[in-house]
């Protein structure tokens, strides 16, 4: 409660009172409020006044920022501006006490650590800050140059009651609205609050950085930086220092020669390899965490949020992918059915018809002319006629998604997402379900085979003998089930020896 009555005095003293009141049927009960807190001094400009509110509320709403910061598409030119500064523009902390936590976390001092370390921060993000150094050289070599990411002191208690408030109002949200079981509100806040806990482990991300790093090794697309481990702990963080500008300065980028309409594509053709590939991706893709390097490739940068999807889930997605680049709209209806994300009972033809309306007018547009941000609405207000259940772990990558337009749109406007996505979908998916697929995953599954196919005569046996006496007393119906338990089990080995003859044959 008391940091619902902070939210609350925040929002007064900023005056943000001008955002939620300004329709006009409300506009007395804003008089009301500016009557009754006439002290408050509102002489700085509302997109001023808008980021200093969420910087004064914590890293939560900082983060909310720096995603309204990246859909300049649905906010004013001067509020997107004023909140991009919260990309790595946050007030950072006393460098002293920087140092003091990188000392007391690695249990040596800085002279010991690093031949150079600039106490000035080069970044200040909502979690972290980061310095600028250099370790010792090693064999005669000039030491690397690194970059030293600390963690913001005290930061836990702050995120952990705007936590609660936000289970809080999730429950509130569950109980009192009819579409409050079909969003999922508790679920939702519980997987924002396990990637918030992990990115204030730093562990956590070096260890995201190195599987995104092995999963682009050698790409021509994505650089990811490389972690120093003997220099890391749960407060501190090292990495090889990156030179690049970033992506959100485009008239430098131009300046620099840089080929903005591949850099919106290879952005496209990055995001579902993360996602169809390697079913793990960079979650916190605001322009503040990508640079552009020298040679046109992208460089990731704070690898604190990551998403991961199960197989199912990347099948699913694909499927409605495609489906949608098809406006095979019949089969984005069987496969929402398919896969649970509405009720069984559900009509095929009625979803069909009710998706078809929303999508078809975006198509063969560029993207200077779409805004997911209103498609998500529009599909969000036909998912409550159907019932369509909020999927969790699908939050982060709609995110995501709307992160990668928001860059894709400052880079090239005329990006056709739809046939830079398309081949990209068609190619993995003839990996994973055409004959590739199928001579793939015979390779992948035949070590397996190998140990299981020996031991099958004796679990066959065993399977055969465990129900003995029961097989007794039934006498004949029992006797002519278990021949056919037996003959059925004949045959999956049968299809097991022959899959994995296929396999070594290909192989």
């Amino acid at each position: 409660m008391f940091r619902f009555f902070k939210i609350a005095y925040v929002v007064v003293h900023f005056g943000l009172d001008e955002f939620l009141l300004g329709h006009e049927r409300v506009h007395g009960l804003r008089k009301l409020i500016g009557a009754l807190f006439f002290w408050r001094k509102l002489d700085q400009p509302r997109a001023v006044r808008l980021r200093l509110a969420l910087e004064s509320l914590g890293p939560v709403f900082v983060k909310f920022g720096q995603v309204l910061s990246t859909r300049r598409d649905l906010m004013p030119p001067d509020l997107a501006d004023e909140l991009a500064k919260l990309q790595d523009k946050v007030p950072p902390f006393d460098s002293q006490t920087a140092i003091n936590q990188i000392e007391k976390s690695l249990g040596k001092s800085i002279a010991e650590l690093f031949a150079e370390f600039d106490p000035q921060p080069v970044a200040s993000a909502s979690v972290a800050q980061v310095h600028r150094a250099r370790l010792h050289p090693i064999n005669g070599e000039t030491g690397h140059e690194v970059a030293v990411k600390v963690l913001r002191p005290n930061i836990l208690p702050v995120i952990e009651g705007d936590l609660a408030l936000m289970r809080v109002l999730a429950v509130c949200v569950e109980k009192l609205f009819a579409d409050g079981p079909r969003l999922k509100p508790r679920e939702v806040v519980a997987e924002f609050d396990r990637y918030l806990h992990d990115e204030l482990d730093l562990m956590h991300e070096a260890a995201n950085a190195s599987q995104l790093r092995r999963n682009f090794k050698n790409s021509d697309q994505l650089i990811v930086p490389e972690v120093y481990y003997d220099f890391c702990a749960r407060e501190v963080l090292v990495l090889e220092w990156m030179n690049g500008i970033p992506i959100g300065k485009i008239d430098e980028l131009k300046a620099a020669g840089m080929d903005l309409k591949k850099l919106s594509r290879f952005g496209v053709e990055i995001f579902f390899s993360q996602v169809f590939r390697h079913g793990f991706f960079h979650a916190d893709m605001h322009p503040g965490n990508i640079f552009v390097a020298p040679d046109n490739r992208y460089i990731a940068l704070d690898f604190g949020i990551v998403g991961s999807l199960s197989d199912t889930d990347k099948q699913y997605l694909a499927i409605n992918f495609l489906a949608f680049f098809n406006r095979d709209y019949h089969r984005v209806a069987t496969a929402h059915i398919e896969c649970g994300w509405v009720p069984k009972d559900t009509r095929v033809e009625e979803l069909e018809a009710a998706v078809r309306t929303v999508c078809e007018p975006f198509f063969n547009k560029p993207l200077s002319q779409i805004s997911f941000g209103f498609v998500l609405l529009r599909l969000f207000e036909t998912s409550r006629r159907f019932n369509v259940e909020i999927q969790p772990q699908l939050v982060l990558l709609q995110k995501t998604l709307l992160n990668i337009e928001g860059l894709g749109r400052q880079l090239d406007p005329d990006l056709d997402l739809w046939q830079t996505a398309k081949p990209f979908l068609e190619r993995w998916m003839n990996e994973q379900i055409g004959w590739r697929g199928l001579i793939a995953t015979l390779k992948h599954e035949a070590p397996q085979w190998a140990t299981l196919l020996p031991t099958l005569p004796r679990k066959l046996n065993e399977v055969l003998n465990q129900n003995h006496t029961e097989l007794l007393l039934q006498g004949y119906k029992g006797l002519m089930w278990e021949q056919k338990k037996r003959n059925y089990l004949l045959a999956v080995i049968a299809t097991l020896l022959g899959a994995l003859v296929f396999s070594i044959w290909f192989r």
